[in-house]
């Protein structure tokens, strides 16, 4: 008992000189720390990985040019979608399309009909009920009771919303952290190892058009990656925090992608596209007010 309890004093003695300034130290301590929550976490280690598809691979898009990408610190991604359940319980309101499961448990569903805003707002809500420190902020302040109500068009003081990248509460995830999440490694089409969307191979692992029953499905009914990660292909397409470019750049360390634009970056496909759509490169496109049935989102944290 004497040396658990001088362990622990040594950690936050540990936590108190350095600070948060050191990312080496916090990744080695951060998972000590997690905090229960309604939101199930795995944690990603820091890492290097080539962002892209290789010119070769069956269905790929233009703008999926390979870089390095460099994450220099750790996170943890929600193991699953934010379900309807979870939703519910943070904002008081489910707007899903989807609410009957063909699995019979409706509340695990992944929420959807949300949209970038929506998908902040939550954040942000569940950072405070947490007692984390909000990423978001819009109007000067994080508290999102105060931002008005969310845009359903084009609205200038939204799209200026401010990011803490260093603040410990629940966000999107950068396009970067959600590829790199995805992969876990591997460098095929898919993160079972598939590069051969044409033959089915993927069914195990995600719903798309030909297995969905033109129906979301219950998370984490099909196999993760070998992160522990569920449903990071198809199901709902899941909101990123970059706004879309299609700039082919170079080598980059913590990319959060361009300042402004006009869409917000979508990953992973979802229930109604092909299983093209689903490839760890896919990138996808949306204004950050628009609202479908096969939108939906997951979250990291410090």
């Amino acid at each position: 008992m004497k040396k658990k309890l001088m362990l622990i004093l040594l950690i936050a003695l540990a936590i108190m000189i350095i600070g948060c300034e050191n990312p080496w130290m916090v990744d080695i301590l951060d998972p000590l720390f997690k905090k229960k929550s309604i939101i199930e976490v795995v944690w990603i280690r820091p890492g290097t990985f080539i962002m892209g598809s290789p010119g070769g691979e069956i269905g790929r898009n233009y703008d999926e040019f390979q870089h390095q990408v460099k994450l220099t610190r750790g996170f943890y991604m929600s193991k699953y979608q934010v379900t309807q359940e979870q939703y519910l319980a943070v904002i008081g309101s489910n707007p899903s399309d989807f609410t009957t499961s063909p699995e019979g448990n409706s509340n695990k569903l992944p929420v959807e009909q949300v949209s970038w805003y929506d998908a902040i707002v939550f954040c942000n809500k569940l950072s405070i009920i947490e007692g984390l420190n909000p990423v978001y902020t819009i109007l000067g302040t994080n508290n999102p009771d105060e931002w008005g109500t969310v845009p359903t068009w084009i609205d200038e003081t939204w799209a200026a919303v401010i990011m803490n990248y260093t603040a410990n509460g629940y966000r999107l995830p950068t396009e970067a952290e959600w590829e790199y999440a995805c992969r876990a490694g591997t460098t095929t089409a898919f993160n079972n190892g598939s590069n051969d969307w044409q033959f089915d191979p993927v069914s195990p692992i995600a719903w798309y058009s030909a297995n969905s029953n033109s129906s979301t499905h219950e998370v984490g009914k099909k196999l993760p990656n070998v992160w522990g990660l569920y449903d990071m292909h198809g199901n709902v397409w899941e909101w990123c925090w970059d706004w879309y470019d299609d700039d082919d750049g170079g080598a980059v360390t913590d990319p959060k992608g361009p300042a402004s634009g006009f869409s917000r970056v979508g990953r992973g496909g979802g229930w109604f596209d092909p299983a093209r759509d689903a490839r760890s490169a896919f990138r996808n496109l949306r204004n950050p007010w628009h609202r479908d049935s096969y939108f939906g989102f997951r979250l990291v944290r410090r």
